[in-house]
């Protein structure tokens, strides 16, 4: 008897040494980020250009061929916008870092992640309760081994005690859970960085739409000036009786003309006051912007090496930690395969009277579960577990394609931007051609009109002419502005270290 107690309990023992020795081992796959197209270097930067604008400087590491991608999402971009040297462009930069309720969105967002990866955490420690009170109990005379219809009178326990449970990570089931919880963590700061640098480029769009707007207003200004001159010589003429009443007619329908275009304008300018306005935090009545015309952005940006673009654009960074956590959930769904330990434990006091609860002689525990086993080993379940599995293994390869999407997108919104720019500069000098061009031809147009050698048409064509090639010129700097801003997003909102780390919301603090 003593001989098979001894071999029950070796063999125990060697059981749950076994399992302890599992512990932790995570059935998760091996993770690794998936390979992506990796060009040597953008298409669009190896076009010469002969621009005389300024060129911000390149790192030395970024100046050379491909190499290798490493993670560095994380590191400083700087305030970029500054590159521009606008005064009032840093200070609505600032302003919307403080008050746009889309980033405080987002930054609320990195808390609840952080929230819940603490909760996640938790199950790599055990539990402990305590509780204190009285139960009322009337036990059956069976389960007391007494005879049918013996009368068990009813008890009163009083009980102060402390409990403890514990799931022993036989198979890595919590730490695939935590490490899913910490993935999903950082891919909710990764795309609070994304909001930021979203809303760090549309300030900066807004801004100079604004003021390419108002370089419009400008050009009207100045025709309708111009309209209103021409329209005094045609009365003049039509006084002297040198012209028809129908030049005059023409006159005032061109100044009519221009004067609406101008309002036009000053109708998209509101409402784009009222955009930029909301990205500040601010309701369009408390914000308004004096006219400021734009001024042509004569700045060039670097794009650098394709491969650092991988480690700075926070949507990519996001979408890598996507597959982090995906990757760790298939090791949860492996583990449900498996048996689970629970330790569980109680110890305290119980007695029949309040008065002898904590009397040395009333103490007691209980070791092990009050109801069920410790070790549960899963037997059928209809096909539950595998098909988790399935979905946790579908999920990453969903994760994958999104990720390495990302990483096609971003290389095709830098080419995007290159192209935009290597075109506009040549577009802006052929327009700039057309502008003196046409400008000449007006002021001939209106002389030979004085002296009476041509019609009043041709001169409404030549003004009309300049009114056209004036605003696609003022357009064009508001695209190439546009266009530089995109390229800094495309890029992850930087290129180097040469400006400091913008200061990040509270809520986003670590």
């Amino acid at each position: 008897m003593k001989r098979s107690m001894m071999k029950s309990v070796l063999t125990g023992s060697i059981l749950l040494g076994a399992l302890l020795v599992l512990a932790g081992c995570s059935l998760a796959p091996t993770y690794g980020v998936p390979s992506t197209p990796m060009p040597a270097a953008f298409k669009e930067a190896t076009h010469e250009t002969t621009h005389e604008a300024t060129q911000t400087a390149l790192p030395a590491s970024e100046a050379g061929s491909w190499k290798t991608a490493q993670p560095s999402e994380a590191i400083s971009r700087g305030e970029w916008w500054k590159v521009f040297g606008d005064a009032k462009l840093d200070a609505l930069e600032q302003q919307a870092l403080e008050a746009n309720q889309n980033l405080k969105a987002a930054a609320a967002r990195v808390k609840e992640a952080r929230a819940l990866n603490q909760a996640a955490r938790a199950g790599l420690f055990p539990t402990l309760d305590a509780g204190f009170g009285p139960t009322r109990q009337k036990v059956s005379a069976a389960s007391q081994f007494q005879p049918d219809g013996a009368n068990i009178p009813q008890q009163t326990f009083w009980r102060a005690q402390a409990s403890a449970s514990y799931e022993v990570d036989l198979f890595g089931r919590v730490a695939s859970t935590v490490d899913a919880a910490k993935a999903d963590t950082q891919q909710s700061e990764a795309l609070f960085r994304s909001v930021l640098l979203a809303l760090q480029a549309d300030v900066a769009q807004n801004y100079f739409a604004l003021r390419e707007l108002d370089a419009e207003t400008d050009v009207f200004d100045h025709a309708v000036e111009l309209r209103e001159q021409a329209l005094k010589l045609a009365q003049h003429r039509y006084a002297e009786g040198d012209v028809t009443e129908l030049d005059v007619s023409r006159a005032k329908a061109e100044l009519a003309t221009a004067r609406s275009d101008a309002m036009t304008v000053q109708r998209l300018r509101a409402a784009s006051e009222h955009s930029l306005a909301v990205l500040l935090g601010r309701a369009p009545a408390e914000f308004s912007m004096a006219a400021d015309p734009l001024q042509p952005v004569e700045l060039r940006v670097p794009p650098g090496l394709p491969s650092s673009l991988l480690e700075r654009r926070p949507d990519i960074a996001a979408a890598e930690r996507a597959m982090a956590a995906a990757n760790a959930r298939i090791g949860v769904a492996k583990a449900a395969f498996f048996p689970s330990l629970t330790l569980t434990g109680t110890g305290g006091f119980e007695s029949a009277t309040l008065g002898d609860l904590f009397k040395w002689s009333s103490r007691a525990f209980l070791l092990g579960p009050l109801a069920g086993t410790a070790l549960n080993v899963p037997i059928f379940d209809g096909g539950r577990r595998k098909g988790n599995l399935a979905n946790a293994r579908a999920v990453y390869e969903e994760d994958v394609a999104d990720y390495r999407q990302q990483v096609l997108t971003a290389f095709r919104e830098v080419e995007d931007s290159l192209s935009d720019l290597r075109i506009l500069e040549a577009q802006t000098k052929q327009q700039n051609e057309a502008v003196n061009a046409s400008q000449r031809a007006a002021d001939l147009s209106r002389t030979q009109y004085t002296e009476g050698a041509i019609n009043y048409l041709d001169v409404i064509e030549a003004q009309r002419t300049v009114l056209q090639a004036k605003r696609a010129a003022v357009q064009l700097q508001g695209v190439q502005a546009a266009a530089t801003v995109n390229l800094i997003r495309a890029l992850g909102g930087g290129w180097g270290d040469n400006v400091p780390e913008p200061t990040m919301p509270p809520l986003a603090q670590k």
